[in-house]
C-alpha cells in the first residue's frame, strides 16, 4: 500500500484504526520528497526530525488511547508566508533569507494541537507577488504534470506538493487567487474561506484587506476537515469574523451523494468567453451538465463590473502591499545591506537592504502601490479602486439573489511554461482574471479539478458562494468530484505522468 497516494481522510481512517502508525505514513512522505523533490522543488525547507517527534507522540497518545483530532498524524506542509516558531520562514524573499521566527500563527498553533506532523516549508512568489512561482528568491516550482511548466502561484510549491504526493495536506493564502489558479493548473482542490473567517494572525502580510489562508488538498472532504480545523474566531485578528464556521465536513459528506435538488448555480456571464482556453471552456461546460444532471438548476446571471476588477485589484493590493513591506527596512529583522561608499545614514542602509532584498516583482508593485497613495493621486487612484470594489460587491449581492452560488473556470488557461510570461507582467496578472472578484468582495471560492484540457493539462472548476456560506462549496464541490470521479472511474490525479518520466 502506497500511503502517499491515499487522501487525508483515508490516511484519519487507517490512523485510528490503528492499521498503520503517523511515523510510517510521516515517514513514507518524507521519503517521497527526499525522491522527487530535487525535480519539482516544491519545498524551501524539511522539517523531517520535528515531523517525525510529532508523529511519535501522537502514535503514544492514541495508544493511551487517548481522543484525538481526526486529522491526527496525517502530516501537511506549509507555505512559506505562515510563521512558525522554531522554523524559517522567508515568504519567498531574501530580505527575510534565515529568519526564525519566535511565534506561531494561530492557524499553525491549531494544527499543532490537533497533531499534524509539519513536513516542511513550501516555496512561493517573494510576498506572494505572483502567479507562476517563478518570482521566488529561492528558485522555481515546477508542474509534477510537467516540469517545464509552472505550477500557477503564488502557492505553486504546496499545490506542487500535494499533486506531486509529497504531503497529503497544505495550506496555502489567497490574496488574489493564489490557492485557487495553482489548485487549477496542478489538479489539487484549492480553497479560500470567506474572509476572516480563518485567522490571519501570523501570516506575513501583502494586502491585509485581501490575504486569506485555506487549504490545499487532494479532494473535497480533505479541504473540509482541514477548513474546520484552521476556522473559527481568533481574537488576536481584529478583522476575524465572531462566529462558528457552517458545518463544511457535513456538507461535503452531504454533497458526495450527488443530489443537488433545489439548488440554483449561476454561470457568470462575464467569466467567459473570449481568452479562456478551447478546452477550459469545453471541461467547464460539461461539469455545469454533471451538476444539472444532479438536480441543480442552472441560471446565467451578470456581474457588469466585474471587468473593471482586474484594474482595481492592482491599485489596491500593491497599495496595501507598499505599506506593509515598509517594515522591512534593514533596521529591525531580516537582511541589512550598508552602503558601500559614503555615509551609514538610515536613509542609504534602506535602500541597500530593499535594492538586494526584493525581487524585480515587489518593486514594481511597491513603486506603483506608493504611486497611487501619493499626495494628489489618492482619490483618482486608490479611491476610484475602492469605488469599483463596492460596486463588484453589490453585483455579488444580486447574483446571489438569483443564484445560491456562481460558477466560472477558475483559471483561462492551463499551466504555461516557465519563463514564457515573466517579461510581459500584464499577461501574467490576466491569470486571476476569474479569481479576484472574490477577493475583492470577501466571499469564500473553490476550485475543483475538473478534467484535462486538451494539451493533457488539468483545468479546474470555481465555485463561489456568498460570505460566511462556505458550505455550500463544499455541498456542490463533492457532488461536482463524485461525478467527474464517475466518468473518469478514478480520482484526476491518478492520470498524472510519473515524475520519473515527465517530460
Amino acid at each position: 500500500m502506497d500511503l502517499t497516494r491515499l487522501s487525508a481522510a483515508k490516511l484519519a481512517e487507517l490512523l485510528a484504526a490503528g492499521t498503520v502508525t503517523s511515523v510510517e505514513v510521516t515517514q513514507a512522505h518524507l521519503d517521497r520528497i527526499d525522491a522527487v523533490d530535487d525535480k519539482v522543488h516544491a519545498f524551501l525547507h524539511i522539517s523531517d526530525a520535528e515531523a517525525l517527534k510529532t508523529a511519535a507522540d501522537v502514535d503514544a497518545r492514541r495508544a493511551a488511547g487517548e481522543k484525538l483530532h481526526p486529522l491526527a498524524g496525517v502530516p501537511i506542509a506549509i507555505k512559506d508566508v505562515v510563521v512558525t516558531e522554531g522554523l524559517p520562514t522567508t515568504a519567498g524573499s531574501k530580505i527575510l533569507e534565515g529568519w526564525i521566527p519566535p511565534y506561531d500563527a494561530t492557524l499553525i498553533e491549531r494544527i499543532k494541537e490537533a497533531g499534524l506532523p509539519i513536513l516542511g516549508k513550501t516555496n512561493m512568489d517573494e510576498f506572494a507577488m505572483g502567479s507562476s512561482t517563478e518570482h521566488s528568491a529561492y528558485g522555481n516550482t515546477h508542474n509534477p504534470w510537467d516540469l517545464e511548466r509552472i505550477p500557477g502561484g503564488s502557492g505553486g510549491g504546496s499545490a506542487a506538493a500535494v499533486a506531486a504526493f509529497e504531503a497529503p495536506l497544505a495550506i496555502g493564502t489567497d490574496t488574489g487567487g493564489s490557492i485557487r489558479q495553482p489548485g487549477a493548473v496542478t489538479g489539487t482542490v484549492g480553497v479560500k474561506p470567506t474572509y476572516g473567517s480563518v485567522s490571519r494572525y501570523g501570516l506575513i502580510a501583502m494586502a491585509s484587506s485581501l490575504d486569506q489562508a485555506g487549504p490545499v488538498t487532494r479532494t473535497v472532504l480533505d479541504s473540509a476537515l482541514l477548513h474546520e480545523l484552521i476556522g473559527g474566531h481568533d481574537p488576536r485578528d481584529s478583522t476575524s469574523i465572531d462566529e462558528p464556521l457552517p458545518g463544511l465536513v457535513e456538507a461535503a459528506r452531504e454533497g458526495a451523494l450527488g443530489d443537488l435538488t433545489g439548488l440554483r448555480i449561476g454561470i457568470v456571464k462575464e467569466l467567459s468567453g473570449e481568452g479562456y482556453q478551447e478546452g477550459v471552456s469545453a471541461r467547464f461546460n460539461e461539469s455545469v451538465a454533471l451538476l444539472e444532471k444532479a438536480g441543480a438548476t442552472v441560471v446565467e446571471v451578470s456581474c457588469p463590473h466585474f471587468e473593471y476588477a482586474l484594474a482595481a485589484y492592482y491599485l489596491i493590493m500593491p497599495s496595501e502591499a507598499s505599506s506593509n513591506l515598509a517594515k522591512f527596512d534593514g533596521m529591525r529583522f531580516g537582511l541589512r545591506v550598508e552602503p558601500t561608499e559614503g555615509p551609514v545614514t538610515a536613509e542609504r542602509v534602506m535602500s541597500a537592504t530593499r535594492g538586494a532584498g526584493f525581487g524585480d516583482e515587489v518593486k514594481r508593485r511597491v513603486i506603483l502601490g506608493t504611486y497611487a497613495l501619493s499626495a494628489g493621486y489618492y482619490d483618482a487612484y486608490y479611491g476610484s479602486a475602492q469605488k469599483v470594489r463596492t460596486l463588484i460587491q453589490r453585483d455579488f449581492d444580486a447574483a446571489f439573489e438569483a443564484a445560491d452560488v456562481l460558477v466560472s473556470p477558475t483559471a483561462p488557461t492551463t499551466a504555461f511554461k516557465l519563463g514564457e510570461k515573466l517579461d510581459d507582467p500584464l499577461a501574467m496578472y490576466l491569470n486571476d482574471v476569474a479569481t479576484i472578484p472574490a477577493n475583492l468582495a470577501g466571499i469564500p471560492g473553490i476550485s475543483v479539478p475538473n478534467g484535462l484540457s486538451d494539451d493533457g493539462l488539468p483545468v479546474g472548476f470555481q465555485i463561489l458562494a456568498p460570505a460566511k456560506a462556505d458550505d455550500r462549496l463544499y455541498r456542490v464541490g463533492a457532488a461536482l468530484e463524485a461525478a467527474l470521479e464517475n466518468t473518469w472511474g478514478a480520482p484526476l490525479l491518478a492520470q498524472a505522468p510519473e515524475l520519473e518520466t515527465a517530460r
